[in-house]
């Protein structure tokens, strides 16, 4: 039986996001890469976790390199997986600072996406 490959969705960085996990050293970068990858392909990640504080459907990619690494996306829209931000991650907790960054970038995406 021959398996078709389904498409895969675009990725789409909003704000900086591309450059956040391009400033990741090389291994974290090569993961996150790899996970979106997944996540266009319609899978889940190795290692991620829903974070409805930032808004529906948003989910976190966990990345353990060096250091810890988070990448916030959302891929519940028909048309493309979202990168809303990425960042290293210091503490247990994570930021209030980068939770507020990726929550206006939804924001800002659901409303542009009403405009249409």
């Amino acid at each position: 039986m021959l398996m078709q490959k389904t498409q895969q969705k675009p990725l789409v960085w909003i704000g900086n996001s591309l450059g956040a996990v391009k400033s990741f050293p090389p291994v974290a970068r090569r993961e996150a890469g790899h996970q979106l990858g997944i996540v266009q392909d319609g899978k889940e990640p190795a290692d991620w976790k829903p974070m409805e504080t930032v808004g529906a459907g948003v989910k976190e990619i966990r990345i353990h390199a060096e250091n810890s690494y988070r990448v916030l996306y959302v891929a519940k829209l028909a048309e493309a997986v979202y990168v809303l931000h990425g960042f290293e991650k210091k503490t247990k907790r994570t930021p209030k600072t980068d939770i507020d960054v990726a929550n206006k970038r939804y924001r800002d995406l659901l409303n542009e996406r009403k405009k249409l």
